[in-house]
Order: structure tokens, then C-alpha cells, then sequence
């Protein structure tokens, strides 16, 4: 049985003794795991990610692509489980963490479709507790936080875009010292007093990445007077047919999760219990959900095609454009400077250029390295999962693995060698 996850405890418990034994196998072993769809255009691929397995920078991944014709790759490699031994499959279940993200600004714009929100209305309309929001100046002497009333108000745009004010300790140096001046529990326990840090600048007048979406998850449960694991089953993953997609997750799923695992100094890999909690205050709208690789494609298939998949319509196509547009103006994704190395190296998708943020999507607006096209949005997970949707190509791809520190330089290649195996192959 997994334990609950907490920021400050879950990479000092224990391993698992069936690491050793899987990661000292045989490549000819792992060469025996292939991927379920063959196609000689992307064998690249295949062999990166054999690699990948091969050398530990993971002990299992799932690679995934779609255009508008469907799943044309689908890699499947390594273990899922390395107490059974379990080899990876499309059916996998992952934590998705900050993936969860796309699910709920989905479910707000269904909202905003329906005339329920406005996204230039104050989010204290909706949510009153945020309508007299406090933001940190400093600290005192003694290391108490100094607080003042904020001048702007909060706007729904703002919960979307991440210009809200409210960041993430594991990217907010302020944040953590914050919390632990405070006692405040961190965002991932789901406890709702984690939901009383200060802003750290005024709205609307940066980017920097926070609980914003956990808010709108908040107001999604308001307005819909549901909570998101309903309107989540009932909305997005019942009509697009996404069966193994949710917040509290089933015991026949928990036994096709995938093992979790943190990078040792010596580059090895290390198992580690991982579990959103179970009996949560509120659910993450930010990053407490599971799916499988399936089911999420099933999902990035609907974005990639105007927000219609499976006969079911999702989204207006004109909604889905929106959501994929610069919607922070002459503002910039800024790099996200680690504080906590334990959870995240430092990141930044596109060093070199300019990026945006649309609703909820990192936008390059320049052509990436490895293939995609100026205007694709993309985001990623902590444990290492990565998606991206390129509409001008008409193609999407994820990767999967369940590796901490997030933006893992091994596993970054790697989902640069997927990438560009798969527009090579399409070309």
C-alpha cells in the first residue's frame, strides 16, 4: 500500500528490493519489451526509448502520438511494476500532476461556453474568499511574513493564465519560507488552509507559475455545484470515452500503476512510494488527478480536432482556438527558477526564444528544436510526463514515465529524441 504523498517526507521513504534485480537485467531482456504499434517510419523512436531503458534514465516509459487519422505511434517499454515485474501498457495509470491542469481549464471554458463564467469578471464573484487578497512584502525581523491588501482584483483570466499573483513553493523561494514561517501545509496535501498564501505580486502584472489553477478548480465546483471528480466523469471523461481518468482512484487501477521512482546522485534510479491523497479537503484542480496514456490521448485528440473525439463535441472548436492563443500579452512565461531540487530542477521548455501562455498551455512562438511548429502549446507533469499539440501539423505527442526530479535532463532528451523521431517519420 502507497502512503500519502507530503513535500517534505516523500523521497526519504523507503525502496523497493525488486529495484535492484529489474534494473540490473539484461538488455536482451528489455529488448523483449516492444511497442504495440510497429511502424518502420518511427523506429528512431523504438530505439531511443529502448535505449532510455536500457541505460536507466528510466526503468519504463509509454511514448504516444495522434494526427487527425488517429494513434499513429504507440511505444510501450520497460516495467510498469518492479515488485510483479509488469511491463508497460497503453492501459498503464500515471499521476499526472500538473497534466491534470489541461482537464480543468477545459472544464472552465466549458462554463465560459456556457455563459456560467465570464472571464473578465472578478474571480470573487464566484469565489467570495477571494475578494480581498493579501500580498507578501517581506519579512520581519523575527522571519514573520509582512502582508498588505493587493491593489488589483483578480480576474478569471488571471486564474488561467497565471498572472493571478499566486505561485508554487517549489518554484517561490517566498512561498517556502512562508509556509514554513506559518505552518501552512503545501498546496499537494490537499488541505484547504493551503489555499491562504499571500499573492506574491500584484494580478496581472506577471507570469509565474501557482496554485491558479487549483483555484479554478475551486470555481468550477462553485458554479457547477458539483465537485470535479463528478463534473470531471460526467463532462469530459464519460463522452470522450476516458474510463481510467480521475481523482480517487479504484483498486484495480492501483494495482496498474506505474512504480515511481527519484535519481540518485549516482544517476541510478530509486523506487519511492507516490499517492495523491485519497481523502482529500478539496481536489487538486492543479495536479491530483490519474489517467493512462490512452485515456489522455483520447483527450489531446479532442483539443487537436476543434474539441470533438469519439462522437463526442467537448468544446467549440472556436474555444479550443482561444485556449491555444497568447492570452498574457506583452507579458513573458518566465524560466521557473528551482526551490526545492529534491521535487524540480530549474525549467524552462524554450530558453532560447520568447513563450506565451494561452488557457492552460505553454505557447512556443517560434519553431521548436525538434520539430514543432511555431503556435504548438504544450505543458508537462512533476513526475516527468510531457505532452505537446501542434495545430498547424495536425499532431500531438505524450510521453510517460514516473521519475522525480521534474525536467530530468535524461528523460528532456528523451522526449526531444521522441519528438524529433516522429517528425522525421511524418515527413
Amino acid at each position: 500500500m502507497m502512503s500519502e504523498i507530503t513535500r517534505r517526507a516523500v523521497l526519504t521513504r523507503g525502496s523497493m528490493a525488486a529495484v535492484a534485480a529489474y534494473l540490473g537485467a539484461s538488455a536482451v531482456q528489455a529488448a523483449n519489451q516492444s511497442p504495440r504499434l510497429k511502424n518502420a517510419k518511427f523506429k528512431s523512436i523504438d530505439a531511443a526509448i529502448q535505449r532510455a531503458v536500457n541505460d536507466r534514465t528510466v526503468a519504463g516509459a509509454v511514448a504516444m502520438a495522434a494526427t487527425q487519422k488517429g494513434i499513429i505511434y504507440e511505444g510501450l517499454f520497460g516495467k510498469a511494476n518492479v515488485e510483479t515485474g509488469t511491463a508497460m501498457m497503453p492501459d498503464t495509470v500515471f499521476w499526472l500532476l500538473s497534466m491534470t491542469k489541461t482537464i480543468t481549464a477545459t472544464a472552465c471554458m466549458q462554463l465560459v461556453e456556457q455563459g456560467r463564467i465570464k472571464l473578465d469578471d472578478d474571480a470573487s464573484k464566484y469565489l467570495p474568499q477571494l475578494a480581498a487578497p493579501k500580498l507578501i512584502v517581506g519579512f520581519d525581523a523575527n522571519g514573520q511574513p509582512q502582508l498588505q491588501p493587493a491593489k488589483n482584483t483578480i480576474k478569471v483570466h488571471h486564474l488561467l493564465t497565471h498572472t493571478s499573483g499566486y505561485t508554487y513553493a517549489n518554484w517561490s523561494d517566498v512561498i517556502v519560507r512562508y509556509e514554513t514561517a506559518t505552518g501552512l501545509p503545501d498546496i499537494t496535501t490537499c488541505q484547504n488552509p493551503a489555499f491562504n498564501v499571500p499573492l506574491e505580486f500584484e494580478p496581472g502584472e506577471r507570469w509565474q507559475y501557482g496554485i491558479s489553477i487549483d483555484w479554478t478548480g475551486k470555481l468550477v465546483e462553485a458554479v457547477s455545484d458539483q465537485s470535479l471528480e463528478v463534473y470531471f466523469r460526467e463532462n469530459i471523461f464519460a463522452p470522450l470515452g476516458m474510463k481510467d481518468s480521475g481523482f480517487l482512484i479504484g483498486s484495480e487501477q492501483k494495482r496498474r500503476v506505474a512504480t515511481c521512482f527519484s535519481r540518485e546522485g549516482d544517476g541510478g534510479l530509486k523506487a519511492m512510494p507516490f499517492e495523491m491523497p485519497q481523502r482529500p479537503e478539496f481536489f487538486m484542480g492543479g495536479g491530483g488527478a490519474y489517467s493512462t496514456p490512452r485515456d489522455y490521448m483520447m483527450l489531446l485528440q479532442a483539443l487537436l480536432h476543434g474539441g470533438k473525439f469519439n462522437g463526442a463535441q467537448i468544446l467549440k472548436p472556436q474555444t479550443v482556438a482561444i485556449m491555444m492563443q497568447n492570452q498574457i500579452g506583452e507579458l513573458d512565461v518566465r524560466k521557473m527558477n528551482s526551490s526545492a531540487p529534491a521535487y524540480s530542477n530549474s525549467f524552462d521548455q524554450f530558453p532560447e526564444q520568447k513563450h506565451k501562455w494561452g488557457y492552460s498551455f505553454d505557447i512556443n512562438t517560434e519553431a521548436g528544436p525538434h520539430g514543432r511548429s511555431a503556435g504548438s502549446v504544450s505543458w508537462a507533469g512533476l513526475l516527468n510526463c510531457y505532452f505537446w499539440i501542434d495545430p498547424v501539423r495536425k499532431v500531438t505527442g505524450s510521453l510517460f514515465t514516473q521519475l522525480l526530479p521534474f525536467y530530468d535532463d535524461r528523460v528532456v532528451a528523451l522526449y526531444g529524441d521522441f519528438e524529433r523521431g516522429l517528425y522525421d517519420g511524418l515527413a
